[in-house]
């Protein structure tokens, strides 16, 4: 199993993937569940996936979802999210789990702190999330395009709450491209740290350096730049 892994993370080196240091084991004692957004699976979700195994973290403490209707219900997708996270601290014997969340997939999240609270989740990241809704909404279908859509019953519920639990750290980041988040400032928090990174597209979010940089440090709790 320990020769795969080397023969892996060599193919990964001379693919450009591997390019930033490993940090050691101990950033890698929390899970991380990578959570995708609307119409997208964990497919989409791979090049990061990679990009966490080959900075340190075991492949079998970071694991990928697939939401059975990836346009489906944000309350649906936090069910998911429940047992997902279960899953994950069963197997590992995790107490709680780090989550990286792109684009919908923030607001499935924040919907799962809301009504399950943050006692398995230790730190969040949120991609480009319409945490105020985005005008894009209104050309997606299904539930999760109502939930995203400006003032929806569902963002109200949500953002009448804090952001987060408060033994929750979270960070979100997004890109001055994204036009699939209408308007940008919709992909912040309030109390939250922001960072805005130039300039990957929205789905490039998941695979640029930058934003990995970022949450590789958030992750492996080295703190953070100044916004």
């Amino acid at each position: 199993m320990r020769g795969i892994r080397r023969a892996l993370l060599a193919v990964l080196a001379a693919a450009g993937w591997a390019a930033l240091p490993v940090q050691g084991a101990a950033q890698a004692e929390v899970p991380v569940l990578l959570v995708p957004g609307w119409f997208d699976t964990e497919r989409d979700l791979a090049a990061l996936r990679i990009r966490l195994i080959s900075a340190g973290w075991p492949p079998d403490r970071v694991e990928t979802i697939t939401f059975a209707q990836p346009t489906g219900s944000n309350r649906s997708h936090a069910d998911e999210l429940e047992r997902a996270i279960a899953e994950l601290t069963g197997r590992t014997g995790a107490e709680r789990i780090d989550v990286v969340a792109h684009s919908m997939g923030g607001l499935a999240t924040r919907w799962y702190l809301l009504t399950r609270g943050g006692r398995r989740v230790r730190r969040a990241v949120f991609l480009g999330s319409p945490h105020h809704g985005t005008y894009a909404a209104y050309l997606a279908w299904g539930q999760g395009g109502s939930d995203m859509e400006p003032e929806s019953p569902f963002l109200d519920t949500l953002n009448a709450a804090p952001p987060v639990p408060p033994e929750v750290e979270a960070i979100t980041i997004r890109t001055p491209l994204d036009t699939r988040i209408l308007p940008g400032e919709s992909a912040t928090l309030p109390g939250v740290p922001d960072f805005e990174v130039c300039c990957p597209t929205h789905a490039g979010l998941l695979r640029n350096l930058d934003v990995f940089r970022l949450v590789r440090r958030f992750l492996s709790g080295r703190g953070l730049p100044v916004e």
